[in-house]
């Protein structure tokens, strides 16, 4: 079965994305903990990032890396990176621009138009 992320990368289900190449999608998380959080998927389905083959693993970090860069630039902020592994059955590592006030698991209420300011921000 697929997980949610899998659905999101086959346009099943509607995201904010941020970037997408062969190998990789990343895209606005819809329960961020900072504005601008974004997740950062291989599109190799696999439950945990020591699972990819390393020609993913690769792609995935080189993606990270080219998503934080930019988002520090645009945001003017360092970028936090967090690999967690237990809410979706789908490797992925999250991209937070860091916040004083930044507290591990709060999640932000942001509207529509919110989201899709940061999105373009970010979008590569």
């Amino acid at each position: 079965m697929s997980s949610i992320f899998t659905k999101i990368i086959k346009g099943e289900i509607p995201c904010y994305k941020i970037y997408e190449d062969d190998k990789t999608f990343a895209f606005l998380d819809i329960n961020p903990e900072t504005k601008g959080h974004t997740l950062v998927v291989p599109k190799n389905e696999v439950d945990k990032i020591y699972e990819l083959d390393d020609e993913d693993y690769e792609a995935l970090m080189r993606t990270v890396k080219k998503l934080s860069k930019n988002m520090e630039k645009v945001l003017g902020r360092r970028t936090l990176w967090k690999v967690i592994g237990t809410d979706v059955p789908h490797a992925h590592v999250h991209l937070l621009p860091y916040d004083e006030t930044w507290e591990h698991g709060r999640n932000l209420k942001l509207t529509e138009e919110e989201f899709e300011e940061i999105r373009q921000k970010l979008a590569l």
